[in-house]
């Protein structure tokens, strides 16, 4: 069984803002893979399903970003799971806009939602970093997350929650550089980051 958890803020207004790229990754793979319907528990939202015949639970923390970990920590404990079957789908950044990697543990590069997970179950778990880019200033960070997607990125992030969706068996069975690979020769098959599509 796999715990895949998407980072976000409840509510109307946050809905498209580059901060909650994590909930619109997991609302695909239930949309793709027929999960059933979301419902309310462990302080947020959970969908189940199976993908590739792999059991996958689908979280998406009702407890505004920061306090994130108290509800992975709560369906990490209901369903006995370790942080190993745990990968967070979230905003990312320190990568380039429509760039995507997949890595287990590390720093949380002033993530709050990470910061909240870590301290709940620890730090180990699969990070899934979805790039939205940095506006160039420290000061303009805030701003530019809690901000809706332009619609010149529409593309990239229609071509990136498809692929995500598409690929996510090989996330539930840890095929991540496959997962990862999959999702940028999407990308590249759009025209989109065909410069780096499979750099670092």
């Amino acid at each position: 069984m796999r715990l895949f958890v998407g980072l976000g803020n409840p509510g109307s207004k946050y809905a498209h803002n580059r901060h909650n790229i994590g909930f619109l990754a997991v609302d695909a793979i239930a949309r793709r893979h027929g999960f059933a319907p979301w419902r309310r528990r462990f302080q947020g939202e959970t969908s189940e399903g199976t993908i590739d015949g792999e059991k996958v639970i689908l979280l998406k923390p009702a407890t505004y970003m920061n306090e994130s970990g108290r509800a992975v920590g709560e369906a990490a404990n209901f369903f006995k799971l370790g942080v190993d079957a745990i990968a967070v789908f979230h905003d990312e950044i320190e990568l380039p806009a429509a760039k995507l990697r997949v890595k287990v543990g590390g720093g949380i590069a002033g993530h709050n939602g990470l910061r909240s997970i870590s301290a709940h179950v620890g730090n180990e778990y699969r990070r899934v970093r979805i790039g939205v880019g940095h506006p160039g200033v420290k000061e303009l960070v805030h701003a530019h997350v809690l901000n809706d997607f332009a619609k010149s990125e529409q593309l990239w992030v229609e071509t990136m929650l498809d692929a995500i969706a598409d690929n996510a068996g090989m996330l539930a069975d840890g095929r991540d550089s496959s997962f990862q690979n999959k999702v940028h020769l999407a990308l590249e098959a759009k025209g989109i980051g065909k410069d780096e599509a499979n750099g670092n």
